[in-house]
């Protein structure tokens, strides 16, 4: 009966570590999506947690300095600065106009300090409505004769 109770114990102690960490990095990965108009309605208490923010690059506004590169979303007439220090490469997509997430934290000097970037598929990439992509020649109909 020892062995089954030691066993259990062990069992009862792993199953217990995975739902730790499982939950662990939900809660941490568990941000949202919010325009600039959203953040700019947010309390300062919650513009201290973890999010994401998406926006348009403003034309003009990339900057590199060193290891960081700081850039402006803008969103109709709003606008939000964003610097970047992250390890990570930013995408090829990542240049003036395209739509861009930003993951961070908002600083208390009012810039938003990114780890995480994220751009958009330029739409020059899909086709137009009703147009076959480029490259693809247009097959016509099989017309069955009877």
């Amino acid at each position: 009966m020892n062995k089954y109770v030691k066993f259990s114990a062990l069992v009862v102690v792993v199953i217990g570590t995975l739902i730790w960490l499982a939950s662990a990095n939900i809660q941490d990965s568990s941000t949202y999506y919010k325009t600039i108009s959203e953040l700019n309605q947010m309390p300062a208490k919650a513009k201290e947690q973890r999010l994401r923010v998406g926006g348009d690059v403003e034309k003009g506004s990339i900057t590199r300095k060193a290891d960081v590169v700081e850039f402006n979303l803008q969103q109709e007439n709003m606008h939000l600065r964003v610097s970047y220090d992250g390890r990570d490469p930013l995408p090829d997509t990542f240049r003036d106009g395209a739509q861009a997430l930003a993951d961070g934290r908002m600083g208390p000097d009012g810039v938003f300090h990114a780890h995480k970037i994220q751009a958009k598929c330029s739409s020059k990439y899909a086709a137009k409505p009703g147009e076959a992509p480029a490259g693809l020649k247009a097959v016509p109909p099989v017309r069955k004769t009877i």
